[in-house]
């Protein structure tokens, strides 16, 4: 199923192989939505390496126990050719433009994280929170 011009719904299933409940659709589709935003900026493909996460696969490789990958509103990304540092400004810009939805944005050393919380939260490396904005 297409969510947008660019994703589709298959890349945010859980790589437990659980697929994205039905009531969390409009989540996804929300992120999604949020993600070809930033896809049209950068005109480059996005990989997401995490999606959505049942909670039983969040909780077998450590994730955060509220994390918002369980409600399927966040995506770890990669950008090929771009660094983290690059993916996270360009995001932090989108947001502050008001072209993104406000939400966590975390760079970790090879991927970016990105959610739609609605809040700011900002960290870098393994969870360490820096200032939010």
């Amino acid at each position: 199923m297409k969510l947008t011009e660019n994703f589709a719904l298959h890349e945010f299933r859980c790589k437990d192989g659980t697929e994205v409940p039905e009531e969390l659709m409009k989540n996804v589709e929300e992120l999604a939505r949020n993600l070809q935003v930033l896809r049209e900026r950068i005109g480059k493909s996005i990989i997401v390496i995490s999606g959505y996460r049942s909670p039983k696969y969040n909780r077998k490789i450590g994730g955060a126990r509220k994390s918002q990958h369980m409600s399927a509103k966040a995506a770890d990304i990669i950008v090929p050719g771009m660094k983290p540092d690059e993916v996270r400004e360009i995001i932090l810009e989108l947001i502050k433009e008001g072209k993104m939805k406000k939400g966590g944005v975390g760079r970790y050393t090879t991927f970016t994280h990105y959610d739609i919380r609605g809040w700011n939260a900002r960290w870098r490396g393994s969870g360490i929170k820096d200032s939010a904005t």
